[in-house]
């Protein structure tokens, strides 16, 4: 039985906002019965543009219920771009988390809302069938390289866990590692200082220097990438204080990123016991 928290099994027993909104704004559709999993997201706006209500049709396991439950409630009161930026870890926090194995229900959460705000905005994708990787389930490359990226994922597996590319007939496999190994590279570019040895002792200035070329060479340019940044603000001792800025200034998962990302680049390349902590203005 899987380890669900709390959160997750009283979303699944008692689900929020369960229906279809009348006469939608926005209708997102992902998933298929053929693949195990499907959901149908409504959502409806007020006079000021702000998602008024947002109901679920899904069928799925509890994880699937649970996910879609949670995001009808995240999303009320939001505007679209607001709403646009929750991304699936995002709705598995929100969850208190969920076992690896079943993140791709959160995934399915955050493709049926970008679909449905799509809609609103009068946008449509097309995929061809030449683009599909996955031919079991229907998962394209693109795809699989966006949830990767957005999850830093590293292994054949996670992209199952998150995706369930690769979890039919396999055949699939060669294609999705090459574009984990694709995306490996481009996390080694630009190239930045070696890892530091472990146990090394470092000066406080050679430490602060490392600092500096880990934020500009590592850090920084891959949060540009997704229109953020992120500024040095001060260094007292292992503590490192930075401010986020760009998208990631308001970005909902900003304390995922700052400890799994930020501070794991910094603990790889500086030492292990670099703490990171957030300023805000």
């Amino acid at each position: 039985m899987w380890d669900y928290t709390e959160k997750v099994m009283d979303h699944f027993r008692n689900p929020r906002n369960v229906g279809e909104v009348e006469e939608p704004d926005g209708v997102g559709e992902v998933g298929s019965l053929a693949c195990g999993d499907a959901l149908r997201l409504t959502f409806k706006l007020d006079d000021q543009a702000r998602i008024r209500d947002a109901r679920f049709k899904t069928f799925g396991c509890a994880s699937a219920i649970a996910s879609s439950s949670a995001l009808t409630e995240m999303v009320k009161g939001l505007t679209l771009d607001e709403a646009s930026i929750i991304t699936n870890q995002d709705i598995a926090k929100y969850l208190g988390d969920l076992p690896e194995e079943k993140m791709h229900c959160s995934v399915m959460g955050k493709e049926a809302l970008d679909a449905a705000i799509a809609y609103y905005r009068g946008k449509s994708v097309e995929v061809e069938p030449s683009d599909i990787v996955c031919k079991c389930f229907g998962i394209t490359g693109k795809e699989i390289d966006r949830i990767a990226r957005e999850n830093n994922l590293a292994a054949l597996e996670q992209v199952t866990h998150y995706t369930k590319a690769g979890g039919g007939c396999r055949t699939c496999h060669p294609e999705i590692q090459r574009i984990l190994d694709r995306i490996l590279e481009d996390r080694r570019e630009p190239a930045a200082a070696a890892p530091a040895p472990a146990g090394r002792r470092l000066t406080n200035i050679q430490k602060m220097k490392l600092i500096e070329e880990t934020l500009e060479k590592q850090i920084r340019p891959n949060l540009k990438k997704d229109g953020g940044d992120i500024d040095l603000i001060d260094i007292d001792g292992n503590k490192v204080y930075v401010g986020f800025r760009g998208l990631c200034s308001f970005c909902p998962s900003s304390e995922f990123t700052l400890k799994n990302y930020v501070e794991k680049t910094l603990k790889e390349f500086v030492t292990n016991e670099i703490e990171v902590e957030e300023v805000t203005p």
